[in-house]
């Protein structure tokens, strides 16, 4: 019997993140998420990801030159999105933009068996897609798009480029813990789309279109931002209880709780909780904490669900003024990290991945000529 939606099947051996769901744990490269948060930077990320080890001082050093060296956009690739800015949503952008910049990489003909031109290929895009995001948000806003700062770290320089100004080393800090959080995630939706795409001996590029395709469907990337419209619709925390109630009475599913994996609160849950109380004190700003405090309360003693990845981190991207409408870019801007790596990690060890299906339709049959039907 198939097992549907693949659930248990292992499509893969990987050595880049593992997850223990019953215990409520995820490590990247054998390090634990909690104390990557904590004591880590999304470069030093970035880097593991691809190395399967920390970086020294020298190789981060390098490491971010590249990045800053890679933000700044094509000619081709900024005329594209002024046009999907008018025609497009933030994901339907990015997935044509990435699918565009393989045409003016400059090794974009390259073969995927070339490892070394891949991992500069993946830094590329890694340093362009927070250029990508903040520039379609600021021509939405009858903005000019911002030159990239050469200077900040990624998440200083995405919120420059989004805001027009330098943040604050706390809110670029925050961001900062949000992208390691979603950097990866073992095999799922979208990085299986990267792999099986990766898996045909297609470039890179086309590897992470077919992720970025994959996240924006609301049961993957998109749920962060369905998280948000609920929370503007309760609007404070005495109405949580009623309208969760009624939710669930009406089948209704409650947008950032529950996991195919974590049978308890998912870890990166666990630090955006901490992120959100505190980046809505240090604004004073605690509503939309305290709105979601209160609707996982209800949750948890009405179906003994916990919350996910996306349920705090809606708040937390709010706080740090990201539009809603750009939260699921965001979730892509960090997984792209963690996409690269499984590409890269895919073509070293490359089968076309295949699976069977079990065939459910009528017993073979005459075609009966058109006259006669």
């Amino acid at each position: 019997m198939p097992t549907k939606g693949l659930e248990d099947v292992v499509a893969a051996e990987t050595a880049i993140s593992d997850i223990d769901g019953r215990e409520g744990k995820l490590w990247y490269v054998g390090y634990d998420i909690k104390e990557l948060a904590a004591s880590s930077t999304f470069e030093e990320v970035i880097y593991l990801l691809h190395n399967l080890e920390m970086p020294t001082a020298a190789q981060l050093d390098d490491l971010n030159a590249q990045l800053a060296k890679e933000r700044e956009l094509h000619e081709f690739t900024k005329d594209l999105l002024e046009t999907m800015t008018a025609v497009a949503s933030p994901m339907s952008m990015l997935r044509t933009l990435v699918s565009a910049e393989s045409a003016h990489d400059p090794e974009g003909w390259e073969t995927p068996e070339n490892d070394e031109a891949n991992l500069r290929k993946s830094i590329r895009l890694i340093a362009r897609l927070p250029q990508m995001i903040a520039g379609y948000c600021r021509l939405k806003q009858g903005k000019a798009p911002m030159d990239p700062n050469p200077g900040l770290s990624q998440a200083a320089n995405f919120l420059y480029v989004l805001t027009g100004e330098v943040p604050s080393e706390d809110d670029a800090r925050v961001l900062d813990q949000c992208l390691v959080l979603h950097a990866d995630h073992t095999m799922n939706a979208s990085t299986f789309a990267a792999r099986v795409t990766a898996a045909t001996l297609s470039d890179i590029h086309s590897a992470m279109t077919s992720a970025i395709a994959t996240l924006k469907g609301p049961l993957h990337g998109g749920a962060n931002e369905r998280v948000f419209e609920m929370l503007i619709e309760i609007d404070s925390p005495e109405a949580v209880e009623d309208n969760i109630k009624a939710r669930l009475a009406n089948k209704k599913k409650i947008m950032g709780f529950g996991h195919r994996v974590y049978k308890t609160e998912d870890p990166r849950a666990t630090v955006l909780r901490e992120l959100a109380r505190d980046l809505g004190t240090r604004k004073g700003e605690s509503k939309w904490f305290d709105i979601s405090e209160r609707i996982y309360e209800v949750v948890r003693d009405e179906k003994g669900l916990y919350p996910n990845v996306d349920f705090y981190a809606a708040s937390v991207y709010h706080g740090l003024g990201i539009p809603k409408e750009l939260f699921t870019t965001v979730f892509a801007a960090s997984r792209i990290a963690g996409w690269t790596a499984h590409a890269r990690e895919q073509y070293s060890n490359n089968r076309l991945i295949r699976p069977e299906s079990d065939y459910i339709g009528p017993a073979p049959r005459s075609l009966v000529p058109l006259v006669n039907r």
